[in-house]
């Protein structure tokens, strides 16, 4: 499994979706096993269409508990 800082939150109030390595991406024909940080910047989330900058870390620097 994933380690919390490995996952990432999109950030938008519609949505909250969660990226998380472990399932990767079916919609974006993502694999299982990708890291957050080895996604496209044209991958975009699958649920709202946000793209990576309007995702935070769940732990660690930057994350949403931080705030």
């Amino acid at each position: 499994m994933a380690k919390p800082e490995e996952m990432y939150q999109c950030q938008t109030v519609n949505c909250g979706c969660i990226y998380d390595p472990d399932r990767g991406d079916r919609r974006g024909k993502i694999k299982k096993g990708t890291y957050f940080n080895e996604l496209g910047e044209q991958w975009c989330c699958p649920i709202c269409g946000a793209t990576k900058k309007m995702f935070k870390p769940l732990a660690g620097p930057g994350s949403t508990k931080e705030e």
